[in-house]
Order: C-alpha cells, then structure tokens, then sequence
C-alpha cells in the first residue's frame, strides 16, 4: 500500500512538472512570436512610412497591392514621429540594439527640421522635399491646413502649417522617454536639448500660442494647463536652468486647475476620443516626474479621472501608460498581453469594417460594450480610436504604421509585463 501511495506521488508530481513546462513553453512561444512580429513591423515602417525622415502612411495602388502610390496622413506626421521615438528608445532600453538608437537619432532629427522649415521656431505637421516624388499627393492632402515652401540649408522644402497641440503633444512625449532611456548617448540628447530650447521657448515668448512666420495663427495652449505644465514638466528636465523657474510659477498659478479639462473631457467618453490619447501622453510626464509638491494630488486625481472614464475600455497604449505611473498588476497587465496578441491577428491595411446589427447597439454606431481587439474597426493608431465603433476604416489602399503595437509592445517587455 505504502509502494502505491509513493508511484502515485511520483506520477502525480511528474505530470504536474510536466504540465509547467508545457505552460512555460507555449508562454515562451508566444513571446518569440509576438518579438518576432514587433520586429518584422519595426523593419515594415523604416522601408515603407518614412519617405522623408518621420511617420507617413503609404497609399498603395490597390486593397491587393505592394505599388506605393502616394502618402496620406502627413499632417499628424509629427505626433506619430513622437509615438515612434518612445517605441524605439524603449527597445533600445530593453535591447541595446545600435539600429533602435540610430532610429532614435533619425527621428530626432526629422522632427528638428519640422522646426527648421517654419523658420520661427514653430513645430511644422510635416515636410518633403522640394520635388520629391511624393511633392503632389502630399501637397493635395495638405492643402486644408495650408502649405509652405522654404530653403533649410540650401535645400528647398515643401511643409504644412496649421500646427495643432496634438503635434507638440506626440514629440514631447517622444523626447521625455528618450531622455530619460537613452542617457549616454551625446546625439539623442543635444538635439532633444535644442528641439526643447526652441520649441518651448517660442511658446513662453508668445503666451503659448502657435503663431507661423505669414502671422496666422494656429492654436493656443491657454486655455490647457495640463499639457503646457507636461511641455515645461519636460524642459526643466532638459534644461533646468532655463525652465524650472516657468514651470515653478505656471505650477503655483495654473497647477489647481489641470483636472477641469480632464473632468469636461470625461462627460463624453466616446466623442473625439483621440483626445484620450493626449491625456495619457501629457499626464504619463507631468505626473511621473512631479515630486511630493503641493499640486502633486491634483495631478494625481487628473490621471485617476481619466483611469475611471477609460479603464475599462480594453486599451494597451493606455494601461501601458497606468503601469508607468501606478505599477504592476495582474488582471491589468495580464489582459494587456492578450491584446497586444489579439492586435497580431488584425489586418495591416486600413479595410472597410460595419459590425452593426451583429453587437448590441447604445447609441449611433456606438456598441454597448467594447468590441473585441481583433474585430474593431481598421485605423492608423487603434488606441486613439473610440473601441465602441460599429462601423469605419477605408478601402484597404492604406496600411498603418504599426505604431499601435511597437510602442505599447516595447514599454510591455521593458517593465516585465511581456
């Protein structure tokens, strides 16, 4: 009997051995999937969305296509640039691969002659060089917010204006985690130090209004407290001497203030709801690098706030971000891997997508609960997008980035989430 009770222990022990092992080899699969696939979209956009040095999408002949036609969505070049730059400082960080810094550098210098072009130390939405393949899709795309012809160092550029606060909002968000990621490297971190000089500088100079050289104006950050507290949150890291005392002064002036366009902005959580993207891109800075002042819990509620009105809308970007400032956790970050593998099996191309009559409907092509990663409907950056939609995308000419996953899949492997 006792010999009995000892085969059976052993058999017992040996299956559950060997039942973990199995568990820690689909896991471990999984991740050289999922690492396998981040780095074979890395590889995608340097070939086929960088045309002129930041963040384009291609246009390509046909849904079946590899031609490249064209180039759309220039005008958010500058936010998507920024989003790229914290993907690759993080996989620089996690990997210390020299072509993840290169990216950095290249795209940091993009994003430098966005400035260059405006010649008024004003952040352009993108540019292409004078008579570049590409000058007449661009132009036509463009011509809503307005296009500018200008010489950089002999060289003749073609760039567009109307700048909006998402722009800075990606490249100081970009510039924050390259910093703080890539300190040892000389390059990264002048041309963050002049970007940041210039740009924030100009805004101080002119009462935090975008003003372009022809005198238009193409918006202000008055009326933002929380996103001009996050740019200067920024720039007295870089540079303290120049931007401690401003950010000090708008602090004890405005800081009470940064949870009421939080607040008003949570009265509608599907409308624009790209808007919830800036939030978390602003507070992630503002917050994370704020010591124990007295304006630290009004910080604080803002960001909870915008947890309560988001958190449970099934977004990677976002509880990414959450992981930054609050920590690990299980259920969050667990469910955080099965997006990012969901996000795996969707299409590359931007495709028509109606989901109506097949989800139970609260509102105008509005779904009552968040419609599942892999079913949602096609776009440039999926987490900017309201996970509710029944219906949208395109004709399937255009492909995404891929910026929806390197950059929370990135931020996942370096605080131990994947």
């Amino acid at each position: 009997m006792k010999t009995s009770r000892l085969v059976l222990r052993f058999v017992a022990v040996a299956l559950v051995g060997a039942l973990c092992l199995s568990h820690g080899a689909t896991i471990q699969a999984a991740g050289n999937r999922m690492e396998k696939r981040a780095k074979q979209i890395g590889k995608d956009l340097k070939r086929r969305h960088l045309p002129t040095g930041t963040v384009f999408d291609p246009v390509f002949a046909g849904p079946g296509s590899k031609t490249i036609v064209g180039y759309q969505h220039a005008g958010d070049s500058a936010i998507w640039t920024g989003h790229w730059i914290a993907a690759e400082a993080f996989r620089y960080a996690v990997t210390g691969k020299k072509d993840a810094r290169n990216n950095v550098r290249k795209a940091l210098k993009a994003i430098r002659l966005l400035v260059d072009v405006t010649g008024a130390d004003v952040l352009a939405r993108g540019a292409v060089p004078s008579g570049s393949r590409w000058e007449d899709s661009i132009l036509v795309n463009e011509a809503r917010h307005g296009t500018y012809r200008t010489s950089v160092k002999g060289k003749q550029y073609i760039w567009a204006g109307n700048t909006s606060r998402d722009q800075y909002s990606g490249v100081f968000f970009g510039m924050g985690f390259a910093w703080e990621l890539m300190p040892n490297d000389p390059v990264v971190r002048n041309v963050i130090l002049e970007i940041t000089d210039r740009l924030l500088g100009n805004l101080i100079n002119n009462a935090w209004t975008v003003e372009f050289p022809d005198g238009t104006l193409s918006t202000s950050f008055a009326a933002r407290p929380d996103q001009m507290l996050a740019f200067l949150q920024i720039g007295r890291m870089v540079k303290p001497d120049r931007f401690d005392k401003p950010y000090r002064d708008m602090r004890g002036a405005l800081g009470h203030l940064v949870k009421i366009p939080i607040d008003l902005e949570a009265t509608d959580p599907h409308g624009s709801y790209f808007k919830f993207n800036l939030d978390h891109i602003n507070l992630v800075h503002l917050l994370r690098l704020e010591e124990e002042s007295s304006q630290r819990a009004t910080y604080r509620a803002a960001f909870d706030k915008l947890r309560e009105t988001v958190g449970a809308h099934d977004n990677a970007h976002f509880n990414m971000i959450e992981r930054v400032l609050n920590g690990g956790h299980g259920p969050r970050d667990r469910r955080t891997r099965d997006m990012l593998k969901d996000w795996l099996e969707r299409p590359r191309r931007i495709t028509s997508v109606d989901l109506s009559g097949s989800r139970d409907s609260c509102g105008d092509n509005r779904a009552c609960n968040p419609i599942p990663v892999v079913k949602r409907v096609p776009t440039d950056f999926l987490w900017q997008r309201s996970p509710f939609d029944l219906k949208g995308g395109g004709n399937g000419t255009i492909e995404g980035a891929g910026l929806d996953y390197l950059l929370p899949y990135w931020m996942a492997r370096y605080y131990r989430v994947i």
